[in-house]
């Protein structure tokens, strides 16, 4: 297993981490046809609590 010769620099390990960023949630249009709010993905509709075709949470 490689390892390192020399330490590396603060600008170095913080240039290399900027590129570890957190993605937007995905957004995706309620199955619902009644519905069809945007909702995050593998999420019941808070709008109207179905997923997947069934009700599993009271609408609020």
């Amino acid at each position: 297993m490689a390892v390192p010769k020399r330490k590396m620099s603060r600008s170095n390990t913080r240039s290399r981490r900027s590129q570890w960023k957190a993605s937007p949630v995905q957004l995706v249009p309620c199955q619902n046809r009644a519905c069809r709010q945007l909702k995050p993905q593998h999420v019941a509709c808070p709008t109207c609590g179905q997923y997947a075709g069934r009700q599993v949470v009271e609408p609020a």
